[in-house]
């Protein structure tokens, strides 16, 4: 049975049972704690924790998911792998253990001809928590499972919680039999490999205390309604059902592995150091394809940073299996047949997808080469002081700046006999890691512990957003925090965070800034908005400072949102839908919103294309735009079903949340998009849209900036004032500037090029009187001189050789300064003769640069130099002398 088909049944069958079909949701997770969604029951999460209703009393979803805790351990074991698919079936205060216990029996057990999964149950092995007796009668009297194959665990083995307080409970877990060859009998309490487990049945009936570890942990006391959390893996399932001895040999994988085989021609099977290598290959590409198919671009932080991860992993283990060719298109290409029948928006983003992957390989082929570079001098560096390790901080600046792999640093360092601070990398990794969740976690709660906000939500509920009509709202203040804690009051001066019933603040989502105004109470209190924030849930979280009087829960209060700030975001806005739309349309649909921000007076748009876009197309963009703006469109929103959304052409970006409703916004019959964010009425408001210019912020993505309205025109006006000053002064009219400044700066570079022929015909035309008269430092020929201010690298560089060169075959050493750029720069070289000696011009140009302040290196025979202290160069080339005498 293959994994499509597997998904299907499991759908199917409880669809059939009254549950709520709850597609996917995207990897990038909408929670601020994390980074991409990690568990099935993610997505939930709102809903057991009474954040929010629930969309059904039963629900079923095949959720995908991401985990890289343990990514060093994939392909090394077979049952670890960073990309899986997990099967849930969820009860909020519906059916609870018997009904769980039931489903999860009948789908397993029913015969294939019936739409199970036809396990022969004497195979199936049940481990339930210790003192659930309940769930143990269940097994035993109902289901008839024979007490020697139901096994009670403790709670580190069969009792959830999310890690803090809140639902916790026991769990069931059913265990597969695979049978003799896995090793010994006796059940999953003995052998976790043999009886794998494939699901796990958390019935949430506790809410938990504080405390650490997985049973350290005070129960406080029933839930007020019982859950059930349920999580089957499917490509755990697919490995039985398949008959395959582990999850890189199923269908969805195989695929990625037996191409990855081709290209390399290494066979699988033959040898574990090969085997590993091609299941990381494997794993990692299908995680690459998943990640990027959900939007997520490769970058240096967060999500984007475990992309790059993962496809440089990839792209390494390709070359340990002997491939230096790119291969990442054939990898993708081969992981889209695999996992289309299942997603088939794979198969139609195709294009998108590949020009990433291809984008970033490009990239890290290139990042190998340079990488290696600098690790040789690192290398080398190192050994010149007599050290036996590459330093920490130059493993990572080896992988944090240029992406080079940790693995490959090990290895390179230890064929030349060197080790790599390991233990510092991982401190500086795990500091740089922690770094990272925090920022992305602070901007949401503001540095405050989220449980202050669920108190709030608690006390106040969702507040109503009436944004969309008005920009003064009259409200009442429901709750307040003042230092990160539930407070009653607050005076002036004091930080606060205002929660009220109703608002027409928008708080930051989908690109666009937060509103900015003033709160005014009742009682002549003045308190000054500087962001808006939703926290959790729908909880819209006003920081604000309290300019005059007190603050208090239960004051009535007007709210007033600066209307010029939103007037000017509201533009930036609905430019940004009208540049998506104008790319789409030059670009093709591949052109799509990898992110936004939406300021006032102007914007930034991030979409996927593979290559710098022509200064033509952008300038047919910003045509296409302005003429829209002319026909005065439009600008309308309406809600309506995610499906008529979809047959209308709206268009959703990566890494949003939406619901069942959804918010269409519409340029005239021009651009539609899925949007929550606020819009002029019509395209005339924008008045004007000036792209400024287009980069590339990674791999496959580029970045549009551009002005909208009056901060558009004052750029313009700007431009040509200065376009005719610049006319003036070159004495053109401004459509032959072009030309004229052209050949301004060729005469320019002409005259630069006699310039530097002149410098260097007198720097080296003293080569010959340096060559006649060198000085003798203990047998060897010495030749130390000062050129004239000026005088570059290069030059010194072909006057040390020169030099070198006359003095023939005798031990010669010739180390030459200058200022240069206002900076000291030394250049030793040293013949074979002289080498022979032990006398090295790496080790000499480094002692000439500690003397000007500085460091320096090379290779044996040239090396160079510099510093800070320009006074001290004749200094430096005595210390050269030095060295040479001792």
């Amino acid at each position: 049975m293959d994994s499509a088909e597997i998904r299907r049944r499991w759908i199917d069958f409880f669809v059939q049972r009254g549950h709520a079909e709850i597609p996917s949701a995207s990897l990038i997770a909408s929670d601020p704690t994390l980074l991409l969604v990690n568990a099935g029951m993610v997505p939930f999460k709102p809903y057991f924790l009474a954040e929010e209703p629930p969309p059904a009393p039963r629900a079923t979803s095949v959720q995908k998911c991401v985990r890289t805790l343990d990514i060093e351990e994939v392909g090394k074991t077979t049952r670890h792998g960073s990309f899986f698919q997990m099967c849930g079936n969820f009860s909020f205060g519906d059916y609870f253990k018997e009904g769980a216990i039931t489903l999860a029996w009948e789908l397993l057990t029913s015969p294939v001809a019936d739409g199970g999964y036809g396990l022969e149950p004497e195979r199936l092995w049940i481990t339930v928590y210790l003192d659930d007796d309940e769930a143990y009668d269940i097994w035993n009297r109902k289901i008839g499972v024979p007490a020697e194959r139901i096994q009670r665990l403790g709670k580190k083995d069969n009792f959830w919680s999310m890690g803090v307080p809140g639902p916790c409970g026991p769990c069931s877990e059913i265990n597969y039999d695979r049978g003799p060859a896995y090793g010994e009998e006796g059940g999953p309490a003995v052998n976790g490999e043999r009886y794998l487990e494939i699901w796990n049945l958390v019935f949430m009936q506790y809410e938990r205390g504080e405390g650490t570890g997985k049973d350290d942990f005070e129960i406080r006391g029933d839930l007020p309604a019982k859950n059930i959390d349920t999580g089957l893996g499917l490509e755990r399932l697919a490995a039985i059902l398949q008959g395959v001895d582990n999850l890189y040999e199923i269908d969805t994988s195989r695929t990625i592995l037996d191409k990855a085989a081709e290209l390399t021609g290494a066979v699988y099977g033959k040898d574990h150091r090969t085997d590993v290598a091609l299941r990381v290959v494997t794993d990692h590409v299908r995680t690459a394809l998943m990640l990027i198919g959900d939007g997520v671009i490769p970058g240096n932080e967060g999500r984007g940073y475990v992309l790059r991860r993962i496809m440089r992993r990839a792209i390494r283990n390709m070359r340990l299996l002997g491939s230096n060719a790119a291969s990442m298109e054939a990898l993708i290409r081969s992981g889209i047949d695999a996992m289309g029948p299942q997603y088939p928006e794979l198969v139609a983003d195709s294009k998108r997808i590949l020009a990433v992957a291809i984008g970033e390989e490009t990239a890290f082929l290139q990042t190998l080469r340079t990488g290696t570079g600098i690790l040789d001098n690192a290398i080398s560096a190192a050994k010149a002081a007599g050290g036996d390790r590459v330093n920490a901080a130059e493993a990572f600046q080896l992988h944090d700046t240029f992406g080079f792999p940790i693995d490959l640093t090990l290895e390179m360092a230890a064929e030349q006999g060197l080790s790599v601070d390991e233990e510092g990398f991982r401190r500086l990794m795990a500091q740089q890691k922690a770094n990272a969740k925090a920022d992305a976690k602070a901007k949401k709660t503001g540095h405050v512990d989220v449980s202050a906000y669920r108190e709030l939500f608690d006390l106040s509920g969702s507040p109503e957003f009436t944004g969309y009509r008005e920009t003064v709202s009259e409200a009442v203040v429901r709750g307040l925090l003042v230092d990160g804690a539930v407070a009653g009051s607050a005076v002036g001066g004091q930080e606060v965070e205002l929660v009220l019933d109703r608002t027409p603040f928008y708080a930051e989502g989908g690109g666009q800034l937060a509103d900015h105004g003033l709160i005014r109470l009742a009682n002549g209190a003045v308190i000054e908005v500087v962001d808006v924030q939703k926290p959790v849930g729908d909880l819209i979280v006003h920081r604000a400072v309290v300019r005059d009087g007190e603050v208090t829960a239960g004051q009535p209060a007007e709210a007033a949102v600066d209307v010029a700030r939103r007037a000017a975001i509201s533009r930036a806005h609905t430019a940004t839908h009208m540049v998506h739309k104008a790319f789409r349309q030059l670009l093709g649909d591949t052109a799509t919103q990898a992110g936004s921000e939406n300021s006032p007076g102007r914007f930034r748009f991030d979409f996927a294309h593979p290559q710098a876009v022509p200064h033509s197309v952008l300038a047919d963009a910003e045509q296409l735009v302005n003429e829209v703006l002319i026909d005065d469109l439009a600008v309308t929103a309406q809600i309506m079903s995610q499906p008529e959304a979809k047959a209308m052409g709206a268009m959703a970006l990566f890494g949003e949340k939406y619901g069942d409703r959804v918010r269409v916004v519409s340029v005239g019959e021009w651009a539609h998009e899925l949007c929550g964010g606020t819009h002029v009425p019509n395209t005339g408001r924008l008045g004007l849209v000036k792209l400024l210019h287009e980069s590339s912020i990674g791999a496959g993505v580029r970045r549009v900036e551009a002005l909208v309205g009056a901060d558009a025109y004052g750029f313009l006006a700007r431009e040509h004032v200065l376009l005719a000053q610049i006319a003036e002064a070159v004495k053109a009219r401004p459509e032959e500037l072009p030309e004229r400044i052209g050949g301004i700066i060729g005469k320019l570079r002409d005259a630069e090029k006699e310039i530097a022929a002149l410098r260097a015909g007198q720097v080296l035309a003293v080569a010959g009187q340096l060559a006649a008269d060198p000085a003798d430092v203990r047998g060897v020929a010495y030749v130390g001189h000062r050129a004239p201010d000026g005088t570059g690298a290069d030059d010194l560089r072909k006057l040390a050789l020169d030099v070198r060169a006359r003095l023939g075959s005798r031990p010669s050493v010739v180390a030459v300064a200058a200022v240069a750029g206002e900076r000291p720069v030394v250049v030793v070289t040293a013949n074979e003769a002289a080498r022979e000696q032990g006398l090295k011009a790496g080790a000499l140009a480094k002692t000439a640069a500690q003397t000007l302040g500085g460091g320096g290196g090379g290779k044996d025979d040239i090396a160079q130099g510099g510093g800070t202290n320009a006074a001290a160069l004749d200094e430096a080339l005595e210390a050269v002398r030095r060295q040479i005498a001792a």
